[in-house]
């Protein structure tokens, strides 16, 4: 894989990523099945779904994308980054707190949630 944007996890439980080596922080990176555009257009329609989360970066030659998700109650944000490997058919992610030792599985549950959305968009079958 060309070198990756997406940041490494902490050593606390409060973030998840598919490039994790680790097995508390590791989360699947979503199978793409479909062409590069069409993934990345279907990764900004579910996020643009999600609540009171928002795009503040991306990159589309390297394929990476950065969203913060705010929590509703206390306003803490959260970084979700995505990078697209067209070659490899995968995109991979990460979900992390800025703030905070746990998260109560806060960032695996939108992990989880993202890849379902992801699969009825049709990145994979």
């Amino acid at each position: 894989m060309a070198s990756s944007r997406i940041s490494d996890c902490p050593d606390s439980p409060n973030c998840v990523s598919s490039l994790s080596r680790d097995q508390d922080h590791y989360a699947s990176p979503f199978r793409v099945d479909i062409a590069p555009d069409e993934a990345w257009a279907a990764l900004k329609r579910v996020l643009g779904a999600e609540p009171r989360t928002r795009v503040v970066e991306e990159d589309k030659e390297r394929w990476y994308l950065r969203a913060e998700a705010t929590s509703r109650l206390f306003r803490f944000v959260d970084d979700v980054e995505f990078q697209l490997i067209p070659e490899e058919r995968l995109m991979h992610v990460r979900s992390a707190s800025r703030v905070g030792y746990w998260d109560l599985g806060v960032n695996r549950r939108r992990v989880e949630r993202l890849r379902e959305a992801l699969k009825r968009e049709g990145l994979w079958r």
